[in-house]
């Protein structure tokens, strides 16, 4: 028998970097986003010595080790690692990977693949870990069992699934607001969306901890409230079906959003942006971090067909995709 885990990628509208230590604690933060049908899957397949076997499909790699001795943590499918033995696993088994979107792309991928990982392993030992628990557990293990720095929104996005307005107060103070957005407006939202990718990927780990360091100072701060207040209005917007206002927020978000760190740009997106604003889109903004990956962009239908236009000539790569309103799931296949 095999037990499968799948999670979905998300992108993110508003509020990015306010999920961060401290800001969040200290100020709260608040991000708006969906998830989309781009997936992570785990899937495990039980054996009857000691041995765990893990493949990353996506990296072609392969490493082993025994599942009663001590874990070590070299930089070598390390999420895996630490997932067995959060969950506790003394049984050897065979764990295969994949993503549907490259590490560093902007969409969530490690916390999404950690999600994927710990849902897999609750099905195979029979254990219910689901919402909230379930993406406290995936938080725990990624941000503080291996110290990868990041903040909570992507393990509760890939947990919920669908449009959340999600709010964080510390680590124990998280809530999932979903939003009921009407069908219509989420079909013209995504017939209006556009994603792009920019032909580079970005360390985010980076890219936050340079963020965090810029707390203190009162641009960066000031731009961070700011990005918490205009994800706030983006679900007003949302909800009342107002998608140009949405459109124009998202540009301001992401003007707002580069003033936390001067790494999370660069002349090449700067370049992709520029021109898909000239060609009449009302807004967009990098996902995840910054510094590389997906590039999303809000046009009116009638100058669609422009920007997609202008975004391919300037380099960028347009990627089909739809809305996803499952969150994570799990299940068993025959072998």
């Amino acid at each position: 028998m095999i037990y499968r885990g799948r999670a979905p990628l998300r992108i993110s509208f508003g509020g990015g970097g306010t999920d961060v230590a401290p800001f969040c604690e200290e100020q709260g933060g608040a991000i708006i986003g969906s998830t989309i049908n781009k997936y992570a899957y785990c899937s495990i397949l039980p054996r009857e010595d000691d041995k765990i076997i893990v493949h990353s499909l996506d990296f072609d790699m392969t490493v082993q080790f025994n599942a009663k001795e001590n874990i070590i943590y070299d930089g070598k499918l390390d999420l895996v690692k630490a997932a067995m033995k959060a969950m506790k696993i003394r049984q050897g088994c065979e764990v295969f990977l994949q993503c549907d979107a490259p590490a560093g792309s902007g969409l969530g991928t490690s916390s999404t693949v950690m999600v994927a990982i710990l849902k897999a392993l609750a099905r195979w030992q029979k254990e219910e870990l689901e919402g909230y628990e379930l993406a406290d557990l995936a938080f725990q293990v990624e941000r503080l069992d291996l110290g990868i720095s990041g903040g909570y929104q992507d393990q509760y996005a890939a947990t919920f699934g669908g449009f959340n307005f999600i709010e964080f107060h510390g680590r124990h103070h998280v809530v999932v607001n979903p939003l009921r957005i009407k069908k219509e407006t989420i079909n013209e939202l995504q017939y209006n969306l556009l994603l792009c990718y920019t032909g580079g990927i970005h360390v985010s780990a980076k890219i936050i901890d340079d963020q965090v360091k810029n707390y203190k100072k009162k641009s960066a701060f000031e731009a961070m409230c700011e990005v918490k207040k205009l994800a706030y209005d983006m679900k007003d917007a949302l909800l009342r079906g107002e998608l140009n206002e949405f459109g124009l927020l998202l540009n301001d978000g992401w003007q707002a959003k580069k003033q936390m760190s001067d790494k999370i740009t660069n002349p090449q997106i700067d370049h992709l942006y520029e021109e898909a604003r000239a060609a009449g889109a009302l807004g967009g903004k990098l996902l995840g971090a910054g510094g590389g990956g997906f590039l999303l962009v809000y046009c009116p239908y009638n100058v669609r067909h422009i920007v997609s236009k202008k975004l391919k000539e300037a380099g960028g790569q347009l990627t089909d995709w739809v809305f996803e309103l499952r969150g994570a799931q799990s299940w068993k296949a025959k072998g």
